[in-house]
């Protein structure tokens, strides 16, 4: 019998010789003819060690590329680390190291960490966000879109968090906290820098609907965040003033019942009235700590004051209220609504509260109406509306919107949910902001040959405000335009910069002459198979599809090298779960992938997490799983023994064929399996009951052997997707002529699925009875017969008359019968 199966010792020589012969990389060579595909899980960041979580994401993409490679595909499968930001700062502070010293530490150690596991990376490849290298092409796409306005900076009410003490971006608000620290998020007014998704708010919904690979859970949320909605802008005149109080509604129908205006907190109308009224102010306070969730909003308790401001109804001249109100966002829309109590029930319940009028001015379509018990908020027919009574809702919203449009008061229009990505942060470790501030000539763009703006690595940041304020060395520079002094941006980019675009820098991540070589695009993007957790939907999803159509729209690749869109198909895998909760270290119920790794070897890590759930699932760690997975290593391993003695006898040629069935039809389920939305736990399953079947079989004489050898062989060149190692060392002990991995993927013999005798199920009266086996060209009288001579199902014929017989080929038997 051969020895042992020992993992630590096969692991290490398999992934020496993987890197001896160079089996990983991609090729660029034009000469190479091969269908290219690009498979990326979301690269990490460097935490310093891996987790479940982790392993069972790089597992997965690695099966993926793996199995692409046996297909015949030149596989570009890269990885990096999405090295920058608050994580890595809060950590110096933690231990009193630079972020640059601790960051690269932790680079070297899960770098090590994702090698012992196997994972077939073109390493060669491997960036990282931090370096300069890289952020210098992110620093120069900004420069561009400042130039063409799409960069910009403004006085804005931003999201910020103190522990953290930087601006958050509308994304990174989850529940009204902090999506790092928990921590609720206030409101601010500063002046920050904003790049204009907006502009591209109606391309990114719209191309949607190409994403056909996507998960439409994921297509859904990205959606629902665009939010488009059509409707009318009004204006509504200030009282003694020029200005205007500009709203979009929805429900233009309802103009005529608006009885009140709320704006936000935030409004420079609620601002300017609080200068001169104690207890606004006090309430604008209040406001602003206040969660920014919209589910929040509708459940939370209604509160407002006047501010002592009226508007100008646009239609009737009459005198309308202006109120600073808790429900109203200056994020969303102008910061202000037009409230129509009598058919809006927010609008309903803050108007009973404060005792403002209520005005009916939509009527059911049948029976009459409340409206001083609840809301109609239905469509239905104008009344109470002088000129548009009558008029359908339908109907209403069209010409109220037009005559306004006649009398210069509003205009049609559609509004998006979306904002502008605000990408500035008031932290250390990050990229800096390329702008240089001028006294005399504004905020100037660093020039292209000044570039990269190199972040200062020696700082040690304290919690504090960032420590780029404190050096001098940095934040002086000369203005690009006057040649004056001046001083630079001392904000940093939003870590999303560096993670939006790097899928499409791994295909030329040494190029020093443009952020992305053409022709790298062109060999590899869009990315055909991308890896990640759905929490990234909407905060990084979303942000490089945009990016994408930004270095598209800069001249970088055209929409025929590199598509309109960064991934075409998209994997959400599922969380790690122990004891039913996400793994944390918080909950302590994390498991370390080390231990399990240094007890069974990193393949029985990857079969475990592969096998253990679907991969969109969520997984529940199982220890005693882990040793199933090792137990049937093991039992494939003493397969070999199959191949070293074969038993004596006479060849049973009926056995044989049916191995040879089972083998051929494995291939072809395990194939189906990766084809059809990688469901690996299915592809294992069938890859143990394959295992089962050579163990069963006891090779008798040559077609026995080499039926066995065939079974064997197939049985470790399919799993060198999951356990790369163990396949190759079993390939190499049964004489394959090439490593397992690089072998081609196997194909179904359709002879050997050739049966000369199928199982068909039998029911009597609609109910199953038993199954009967006959030939496979049997007729109706055969398998009539067959039945009646199966007892289990003969039982059900005595003493009936049979009416009807019904064979379907190659399934079913169907007797109807009646008492005889």
């Amino acid at each position: 019998m051969s020895e042992r199966y020992e993992a630590e010792g096969i692991e290490a020589k398999w992934q020496q010789r993987w890197i001896d012969a160079d089996i990983d990389s991609a090729s660029d060579d034009p000469a190479d003819t091969r269908e290219s595909y690009y498979c990326l899980v979301m690269f990490p960041y460097p935490s310093g060690n891996l987790h479940m979580g982790h392993v069972r994401n790089y597992c997965l993409g690695d099966a993926v590329a793996r199995y692409k490679r046996m297909q015949g595909f030149n596989v570009l499968h890269p990885i990096g680390w999405d090295a920058f930001g608050l994580p890595a700062e809060n950590a110096a502070i933690k231990h009193h190291r630079p972020p640059a010293e601790w960051t690269y530490a932790n680079i070297d150690q899960m770098r090590t960490q994702l090698k012992r596991l196997g994972l077939s990376y073109d390493w060669s490849r491997e960036i990282a966000t931090c370096r300069p290298e890289y952020y210098r092409w992110e620093q120069w796409l900004f420069t561009k879109l400042m130039e063409k306005g799409l960069a910009y900076q403004a006085n804005a009410e931003v999201n910020w968090c103190d522990p953290c003490h930087t601006v958050l971006a509308n994304e990174q608000v989850v529940d009204g906290v902090c999506w790092r620290c928990d921590t609720p998020v206030i409101k601010k007014n500063l002046k920050q820098w904003f790049i204009r998704i907006t502009d591209y708010a109606e391309e990114l919904l719209a191309d949607l609907d190409k994403l056909t690979g996507w998960p439409e859970k994921v297509v859904g949320m990205q959606r629902n965040w665009i939010g488009k909605s059509s409707g009318a802008e009004v204006s509504f005149r200030l009282e003694g003033s020029d200005e205007t109080l500009d709203i979009f509604t929805t429900r233009p129908d309802t103009l005529m019942g608006v009885s009140y205006m709320a704006v936000a907190a935030a409004h420079p109308l609620a601002q300017k009235a609080a200068e001169s009224h104690v207890d606004l102010a006090a309430f604008i306070d209040e406001c602003s700590k206040i969660s920014t969730k919209e589910a929040d909003i509708e459940t939370m308790e209604k509160k407002g004051m006047a501010t002592g401001f009226n508007a100008v109804h646009p239609v009737t001249g009459a005198s309308v209220p202006i109120w600073v109100a808790n429900f109203v966002l200056m994020g969303y829309g102008t910061g202000a609504v037009m409230s129509v109590p009598g058919h809006d029930v927010r609008d309903f319940e803050f108007a009973k509260k404060y005792d403002l009028p209520i005005k009916q001015v939509i009527a059911p379509a049948e029976g009459d109406w409340d409206i001083e018990s609840a809301a109609f908020t239905e469509a239905g027919t104008l009344i109470n509306s002088g000129q548009f009574d009558g008029l359908d809702s339908v109907a209403a919203k069209q010409v109220i919107t037009e005559w306004l449009s006649e009398q210069g008061k509003g205009s049609e229009r559609v509004q998006y949910r979306l904002r502008d990505w605000l990408v500035s942060r008031q932290r250390y470790w990050g990229a800096p902001i390329p702008v240089i501030h001028c006294d005399d000539c504004g905020a100037v763009p660093v020039p292209d040959d000044q570039l990269p703006v190199e972040l200062p690595t020696d700082l040690q940041p304290t919690g504090g405000a960032s420590p780029l304020t404190e050096c001098e060395a940095f934040k002086h520079a000369d203005c690009p335009k006057c040649g004056k002094a001046a001083e630079r941006e001392l904000d940093t980019f939003d870590t999303f910069m560096e993670s939006s675009w790097y899928m499409s820098r791994y295909t030329s991540p040494r190029s020093d002459a443009a952020m992305v070589d053409g022709g790298a695009i062109s060999r590899w993007a869009p990315v055909d198979q991308y890896i990640g957790g759905v929490e990234h939907a909407v905060l990084h999803l979303l942000y490089a599809r945009f990016y994408h159509k930004l270095m598209r729209d800069a001249g970088l690749f055209t929409s025929e090298q590199g598509g309109d869109e960064p991934f075409k198909n998209l994997l959400t895998q599922g969380m790690v779960l122990k004891d039913g909760t996400k793994m944390s270290k918080s909950k302590g119920n994390t498991v370390d992938p080390k231990a399990i790794i240094e007890r069974f070897g990193a393949d029985t890590a990857r079969l475990f997490t592969l096998f253990a759930a679907p991969p969109e699932k969520e997984l529940e760690w199982n220890d005693a799983g882990v040793e199933g997975g090792h137990r049937f290593l093991k039992r494939v391993w003493k397969l070999l023994e199959k191949l070293e003695s074969p038993t004596d006898g006479d060849e049973d040629a009926a056995t044989v064929k049916a191995l040879r069935f089972t083998i051929h039809s494995t291939i072809q389920r395990v194939t189906y399996a990766f084809e059809h939305g990688f469901a690996f736990n299915v592809a294992i399953a069938a890859l143990m009951e394959l295992s089962n079947a050579l163990h069963a079989f006891e090779p008798k004489g040559a077609s026995g052997s080499a039926a066995c050898r065939e079974g064997i062989e197939v049985l470790a060149t399919m799993l060198a997707p999951f356990v790369p190692h163990f396949a190759c060392e079993i390939g190499e002990r049964i004489g394959m002529g090439e490593m397992a991995v690089v072998s081609q993927w196997p194909k179904v013999d359709e002879a050997a699925l050739e049966q000369n005798e199928i199982t068909l199920a039998v029911q009597v009266q609609g109910k199953r009875r038993g199954e009967i086996t006959v030939a496979k060209d049997v007729d109706q009288d055969g398998a009539m017969a067959a039945a009646k001579a199966e007892p289990s199902i003969n039982k059900w014929l005595e003493g009936m008359q049979v009416v009807k017989i019904i064979l379907v080929p190659g399934r079913l038997l169907n007797i109807v019968v009646k008492p005889a």
